[in-house]
């Protein structure tokens, strides 16, 4: 595995960004500040991640959040 010092996210799994974030706001929270269906409608930390690992553009969201939020 290569080094990679300029990513704040080398080592992180998706799990582990969105668990991190729902134990810092809540669902509530994470839909306050993406406005994404999976963490409104029934969410759960597996049906959000089943969603996030088909939609790029959401993912995005999720870890640009997770950077602005723990970096």
């Amino acid at each position: 595995m290569t080094e990679q010092p300029n990513n704040p996210l080398h080592g992180l799994t998706l799990e582990k960004i969105v668990t991190q974030l729902y134990e810092r706001y809540g669902w509530e929270g994470l839909y306050y500040r993406i406005r994404i269906n999976c963490f409104q409608n029934d969410p759960s930390i597996k049906s959000s991640l089943k969603f996030l690992r088909k939609t790029q553009w959401a993912r995005d969201k999720v870890e640009q959040l997770y950077i602005q939020t723990f970096s």
